[in-house]
């Protein structure tokens, strides 16, 4: 046996486990329920090692660690090409967005998530609306959080910094950076046509601060994560170009590299404390695939 329940609740099943083991073995050991039901509920995002939510199969389990299995069903009533939800309570959605879509409606545009959670929520029947707390480029893909209510919207919205304690990012960019990490500073300022530019002195922006790791490189190409210490608009994109490795498809900021037709800039990770509960909630997302292909 390789693990003991400690814990159950109405939402979670939870457990201890006593025995190195993979993921998908250890839960096919433990729980009364099909591989391909189990599978189910990792894509779900319904499994958390530690209280992190953990999608890999071959996850390494260790002694000690705690289990959560989720008890709800999945919810199918949300099915969108654009989007999908990663998690929902009663005050917040976490949503995966998918590139090509605003995080909220600009201008005649009526493509954009706020538009399709709302329809999402008036379909489930939830009287409540979707109140956008932090936005992504329209080709960004990856994590965000937004609200249900005005009340909690306000909170993320007044206290980003102290809730939100990591957020990340993974892209590829031009060229082959040959350091392994490091840290890019500057300070950020819009024009009156919407760029942003970069300054090694005050000019009036905003200053905004980025670390980066490799992950992955060819000559050609250089898999990095980024970690945002400042989050100011267009921070990554300026930073990578400022280094001379511009992130792959960006039109703006960009030196015309574009190997996947798709800006290649995607929010990965996601940490915040519960705007309302305190909760620890932690979310990561695979890097693309397609990513990925590129280092192979």
């Amino acid at each position: 046996m390789r693990s003991n329940m400690y814990k159950t609740s109405n939402d979670y099943a939870q457990y201890v486990v006593t025995e190195e083991s993979p993921l998908l073995e250890y839960l096919m050991e433990t729980l009364d329920d099909s591989r391909t039901k189990i599978k189910a509920i990792l894509q779900g995002r319904g499994i958390k090692v530690n209280g992190k939510i953990v999608t890999q199969y071959n996850f390494p389990l260790k002694p000690g660690m705690k289990i959560s299995v989720s008890r709800k069903k999945e919810n199918n009533t949300f099915k969108s090409k654009y989007l999908k939800i990663v998690y929902e309570d009663r005050w917040i959605i976490v949503i995966e967005k998918n590139c090509g879509i605003l995080s909220m409606a600009a201008g005649h545009s009526s493509l954009n998530v706020k538009t399709v959670l709302d329809d999402y929520l008036h379909k489930s029947r939830q009287k409540c609306s979707i109140h956008v707390v932090h936005r992504l480029d329209r080709d960004t893909s990856g994590l965000m959080i937004y609200a249900k209510d005005y009340e909690t919207e306000q909170i993320l919205e007044h206290n980003w910094h102290n809730i939100v304690y990591d957020r990340r990012y993974v892209a590829v960019v031009s060229g082959e950076i040959v350091e392994d990490g490091g840290t890019i500073s500057s300070w950020l300022k819009d024009n009156k046509a919407y760029i942003t530019y970069s300054s090694q002195t005050d000019n009036g922006g905003k200053f905004a601060v980025t670390h980066f790791n490799v992950l992955a490189r060819t000559t050609e190409h250089t898999l990095v994560e980024f970690k945002l210490e400042t989050g100011r608009k267009n921070q990554i994109r300026v930073h990578s170009a400022d280094i001379g490795h511009p992130v792959c498809g960006d039109t703006k900021y960009g030196n015309g590299d574009n190997p996947l037709v798709r800006l290649c800039l995607h929010a990965y990770i996601l940490c915040f404390y519960h705007p309302v509960t305190g909760e620890r909630l932690e979310f990561e997302t695979p890097i693309p695939a397609s990513f990925n292909k590129l280092f192979k």
